[in-house]
């Protein structure tokens, strides 16, 4: 009975969602701007409650997800900080006058971190009704750029002030990284996928036909979904196979094994209270609890990790979560895992006990390569697509996570329509990060030299078929090192053709060190 549930338990009331498709129709013009798509979502969201006047006089707190035109690192190409202070923008627009209006750090762990975050501060008392947004809108901004149109947005955007920043928004790599390429995801999350086939026993052969097998299901669910950016079904053998429509990018994934960032979406959230959900008269119907949550980082720099199949923090906020919720993987009903590339669902299943091949399914959405890659807002869209899913299934239960920078930072949630039992509390995050922090990994030298051996690689290729091939190798004393390969087509043919990891060689160090074959 929900009359006997705690009044400070938090509650999502409201979600909503759109995509956006003037871009792809070639009608960039009647492209809403950034602030307009946070003020679509937020009203979708205000009014899926059924007292969005009410709510709009009840929010304290308004979030947005920072765009990823805001972002450092691999999105410095893109101008910089149109908005100055995007939640306060939204909240005018709304006509919300929020006391704390707070805009994210980057990372795709975001908007789960925000949900799990919110949920503690109304659990807590310092908090009494949450809107939650993000937008992306990088197809209108990229096809403006392309056809030489401007868009004036954020010309007269200034509502006085900058935002209050939450997060962590330490860079994602290092110099020494961000040398060798590191910063841009499409070259790193390779290196786990191959360290992966490793652990897997396959063949470079074996493994790419079973990339296509693996996410073809992801395919499928995009194609139902009527928000996805590419709503189309593909094979295995069509997302396996390279072809002109269908590259290799970073070996040994194809195109259609990554997530797309070229998308134009925003989703958003309504959180209260209990106490506060009875006040405002939300009809219960809607209410949907969070369970559990959890939120870790993994060893912040790539070259730090432990290794490259595995995730400590994914196994330790899954587990914080689902001992706060007092359930098993196996008690879910729906699973949305993080999904930018192969890697990190696999990474994902792994850790959390979920098989890769399990028949409930591994998205809600369709993934972010066929839903689309709504940079740091894509789990906006699975949570209000877990919300939705939960509430049509009642007494169903749904698992949400989320990856932010490179298998780095990483949320989760569990959300079910069932009243979470007693006071809501999580153990804090602090208490098993630092058991992650104290994980054993190698030294790193960044100017080696002697005989090694390939712990992981891959090969990466642009639009114009220029290549260079990256290695993570072992020196005979263990010490971590980053390097290139020789740039010879013989070489990086073969290095797409046969199995790399183990094999030795001798690097030396340079302005970039150089891996060469035994």
């Amino acid at each position: 009975m929900t009359d006997t549930v705690h009044p400070r338990t938090p509650i999502l009331v409201g979600v909503g969602q759109f995509t956006q498709r003037t871009a792809r129709e070639g009608k960039i013009a009647e492209s809403l701007d950034p602030i307009a798509m946070l003020e679509k979502a937020a009203n979708l969201a205000l009014a899926d409650t059924g007292k969005a006047d009410a709510l709009k006089r009840a929010v304290d707190t308004i979030a947005v997800v920072r765009f990823t035109a805001d972002s450092p690192g691999d999105q410095g190409r893109l101008p910089k900080r149109m908005y100055r202070n995007p939640p306060l923008s939204v909240a005018k627009k709304l006509g919300i006058s929020a006391r704390r209006n707070f805009y994210t750090a980057t990372g795709g762990n975001t908007p789960q971190w925000l949900v799990n975050r919110t949920a503690e501060e109304i659990a807590n008392g310092e908090c009494e009704a949450a809107l939650l947004v993000g937008a992306e809108y990088i197809a209108s901004m990229i096809g403006a750029v392309k056809q030489g149109f401007d868009l004036k947005w954020g010309d007269k955007e200034d509502p006085g002030r900058d935002p209050e920043e939450i997060g962590n928004q330490k860079p994602g790599v290092t110099p020494y990284e961000a040398r060798y390429g590191l910063a841009f995801p499409v070259n790193t999350y390779p290196l786990f996928e191959n360290a992966l086939r490793g652990q897997a026993g396959r063949t470079p052969a074996e493994h790419l036909k079973w990339l296509g097998e693996f996410f073809s299901p992801f395919t499928k669910v995009a194609s139902e979904n009527p928000h996805s950016w590419f709503p189309t079904y593909r094979s295995p053998e069509e997302i396996s196979t390279p072809s002109e429509k269908n590259r290799f990018v970073g070996y040994p994934y194809t195109k259609y094994l990554n997530a797309v960032i070229e998308v134009d979406m925003a989703a958003g959230v309504v959180m209260t209270s209990v106490a506060k959900a009875r006040e405002l008269g939300i009809p219960e119907d809607k209410w949907v609890y969070l369970h559990g949550a959890g939120d870790a980082n993994d060893l912040w720099y790539v070259t730090e990790r432990v290794n490259y199949h595995s995730s400590p923090a994914i196994r330790a906020m899954g587990r914080a979560a689902f001992v706060q919720a007092g359930k098993t993987a196996a008690d879910m009903d729906f699973i949305d895992l993080y999904s930018c590339f192969p890697a990190a669902v696999e990474i994902g299943c792994k850790e959390l006990g979920i098989a890769t091949d399990d028949p409930r399914g591994l998205t809600v959405t369709g993934g972010l390569p066929y839903f689309g890659g709504a940079g740091n807002d894509y789990v906006m869209h699975s949570i209000v697509t877990m919300v939705e899913k939960v509430r049509a299934k009642r007494g169903s239960y749904g698992l949400c996570t989320a990856n932010g920078w490179y298998v780095t930072k990483h949320s989760a949630g569990i959300y079910s329509t069932e009243p979470v039992k007693g006071v809501w509390k999580r153990t804090a995050p602090s208490v098993y990060q630092k058991v992650i922090d104290a994980e054993a990994h190698p030294r790193i030298e960044e100017m080696p030299s002697g005989d090694a051996r390939i712990e992981t690689y891959t090969v990466v290729t642009d639009r114009k078929g220029k290549r260079f091939g990256i290695v993570v190798g072992r020196l005979l004393n263990g010490a971590r090192f980053l390097a290139n390969t020789p740039d010879d087509d013989q070489t990086l043919d073969w290095m797409m053709r046969e199995d790399m990891l183990g094999r030795t060689g001798t690097v030396t160090p340079g302005d970039s060190n150089l891996f060469k074959f035994a």
